[in-house]
């Protein structure tokens, strides 16, 4: 995975001009798309189409202060219709204009180019277990959220807090299988997970698939699969997240398994009257590298 990263990093300089060919790059690779973006956001910090727009902008700066070209031609040359759309580009990655950095020299932004190197430190063991599980539904309350990445997200927790209590006492007795437990799912994520783009959140149970489901509820058909689970334990969320973040930069790089798509559950099995601290599962669907 580290070599197909650094491989993905190598092909986005050498097509300033176009959209690289993940998918390509993934079969080839001997991994899918949806699991290469999701590495590449996970550990460089960004989204794959942010750091193509960054790097895009931080050699197209170079063509504009020297000045050798106009700038219709130095915004064809890095895929750009228009100078206009260039300048949008531009702008958003420098904070200014291109006619402006051209007369003052800057100010200048630059992306430099990722590299992709596993460390191996073995201070932290990852408490996971492979789960192969037959199709079963997830039922509940879903919301259309934005992804936040670090601490309490506010959305969901007012979706949360504006479900009566008695709802949630009525939802764990509906539940009957695993992920046990009133469950946090996150559905329909941008395979790249950029902060701020909209996410399903749904609060509720795990039922088997033919389990009879009330009109009420909101319902997400999983299909059968293999899922890797994670336990975590301590302060939350921060524990949950940590181990979250430790998938992409640990698990995933050091075992023969990837993402495929569909939810991300987590369950809590055990927490504080004030959820500052908190047992969790992490639930992933992986498939076999």
């Amino acid at each position: 995975m580290i070599a197909a990263l650094n491989r993905l990093v190598g092909l986005v300089d050498e097509h300033l001009d176009e959209e690289p060919d993940v998918r390509a790059l993934a079969a080839a690779s001997g991994t899918t798309e949806y699991h290469l973006r999701r590495m590449f956001s996970s550990l460089a910090g960004m989204p794959l189409s942010e750091y193509v727009r960054r790097r895009r902008m931080t050699v197209a700066a170079a063509d504009v202060v020297r000045g050798e070209r106009d700038l219709l031609s130095i915004a064809v040359r890095y895929g750009y219709g228009s100078t206009e759309a260039f300048g949008r580009a531009f702008r958003a990655v420098h904070g200014a204009a291109p006619r402006d950095v051209r007369r003052d020299g800057g100010p200048l932004r630059t992306q430099p180019q990722l590299r992709f190197r596993l460390t191996v430190e073995g201070s932290t063991a990852m408490d996971a277990r492979i789960a192969d599980r037959p199709a079963f539904r997830l039922i509940g309350h879903a919301a259309r959220v934005p992804l936040v990445h670090r601490g309490v997200n506010p959305h969901i927790q007012r979706h949360i807090e504006a479900l009566p209590p008695e709802e949630h006492t009525r939802l764990k007795a509906l539940g009957d299988t695993e992920p046990a437990g009133l469950l946090q799912v996150s559905h329909d994520v941008d395979p790249e997970a950029e902060e701020g783009t909209e996410l399903t959140y749904l609060h509720g149970v795990a039922v088997s698939r033919n389990a009879p489901v009330p009109d009420d509820l909101d319902v997400i058909e999983v299909p059968p699969g293999r899922w890797a689970v994670f336990r975590t334990s301590g302060p939350h969320p921060q524990a949950l997240q940590t181990a979250w973040a430790a998938t992409a930069t640990d698990w995933f790089p050091s075992n023969p398994w990837r993402l495929r798509p569909g939810p991300s559950i987590v369950s809590v099995l055990d927490r504080a009257a004030d959820f500052r601290t908190a047992t969790c599962e992490l639930w992933l669907p992986v498939e076999p590298v």
